[in-house]
């Protein structure tokens, strides 16, 4: 299977015309009577070597995961010299399968392995740092340093994105600018002043999750049809994003709390997913609708007890939801081509595009 990616390095090195390329496109797109966009393109698994190759990677992290960790036996928290091993043959692995072989599978797991690697050394010695009591006692200095470890992770994932270009990089970052500013935020207010965790970082993780939506939505709109890799960290952002976005809406609605929702929770969480739905189809982007799936199931599980389907609810609601998903997906174009209609011109001309481009 030929990507975007092959299209556009078969053009720079001249083994086609960029008119050949732009035919092949229109020829798929035609075939599928689908805009490329609305496949929603994501490099995983170009053959089953990307596979074989990440079996190999991760056995190789696990190991010096190990050999670092004999560094520090009876550190209390993250063995720092674990995390430093783990990152630095991540990015020598990626040298190779990414930069060189650009091999997409492995170089989601490096570059994953490689922040978090980061990050647990950071934290790691921190921990070292402080003897328990200490920990406890300078809870402000504590926060102040694990945010700036995670603001150094952000600096790491960067020069990462600088050097192999791998597109979940970027989220990867916008995930750990976030972690920077939710414990700044909790520093700032003092953790011993805050006597419910949740009521000050349930609202900063929706807050985070608009702002990674927004950024999301800057690489989609230089990107309209959907030909570059600014498409794929896109992609990779809505899907940080989206459950930023759901759990606080849906945990404010009490489908969290374990309880019963209530009739009127539970239409609301209906509510919200068909909002949820148009949003998705406005933007072209399923994320929010997989995020937010298993809220809705539990409020139709929940609707069908009210109604006396007892035995059947589960069933009942996998057959709706199913149904209606499935049916989604099958006339996505069109209903996604209604959808933008009605919205206004100069929000239309920056969506991504709703039929395939002229030959």
């Amino acid at each position: 299977m030929y990507t975007e990616d092959d299209l556009r390095n078969a053009v720079s090195s001249g083994a086609i015309s960029a008119d050949a390329a732009d035919a092949l496109r229109n020829s798929v797109r035609a075939a599928r009577a689908a805009p490329a966009g609305d496949e929603e393109h994501f490099r995983l698994i170009n053959s089953f070597n990307d596979i074989f190759v990440t079996i190999a990677a991760v056995l190789l992290l696990v190991a010096m995961a190990g050999i670092g960790q004999a560094f520090t036996p009876n550190v209390d928290g993250p063995p720092p010299f674990a995390g430093a091993f783990v990152a630095a043959a991540a990015w020598g692995m990626a040298e190779f399968f990414t930069r060189k072989r650009r091999m997409a599978l492995p170089s989601i797991v490096l570059l994953l392995a490689f922040v978090g690697g980061v990050f647990a050394c950071l934290l790691g010695f921190i921990v070292m740092g402080f003897s328990g009591d200490n920990f406890e006692n300078n809870q402000t200095l504590a926060g102040l340093l694990v945010a700036g470890a995670a603001l150094v992770t952000t600096a790491a994932a960067w020069f990462h994105w600088r050097r192999f270009m791998v597109p979940i990089t970027v989220a990867a970052g916008a995930g750990a600018l976030a972690i920077t500013v939710v414990a700044l935020v909790v520093t700032a207010i003092g953790p011993d002043k805050i006597d419910n965790p949740e009521n000050i970082i349930i609202p900063m993780v929706f807050v985070l999750g608009l702002a990674i939506f927004a950024f999301a939505m800057r690489w989609d709109t230089s990107d309209r049809e959907r030909q570059t890799r600014r498409s794929d960290v896109a992609f990779w952002l809505h899907l940080l994003a989206a459950p930023m976005i759901a759990h606080p809406i849906f945990h404010w609605l009490g489908v969290t709390d374990g309880n019963a929702i209530g009739l009127g929770g539970a239409v609301a969480v209906l509510a919200v997913y068909v909002l949820f739905g148009i949003v998705a189809l406005a933007i072209d982007r399923r994320a929010l609708l997989v995020s937010a799936l298993a809220y809705v199931l539990a409020a139709l599980t929940f609707l069908f007890d009210e109604f006396g389907a007892v035995e059947l609810n589960v069933a009942l609601t996998a057959l709706v939801i199913g149904s209606a998903l499935l049916t989604l997906s099958a006339f996505w174009s069109p209903i996604r081509r209604m959808v933008v209609e009605q919205l206004p011109g100069s929000l239309q001309a920056r969506l991504p595009v709703t039929a395939a481009l002229a030959a």
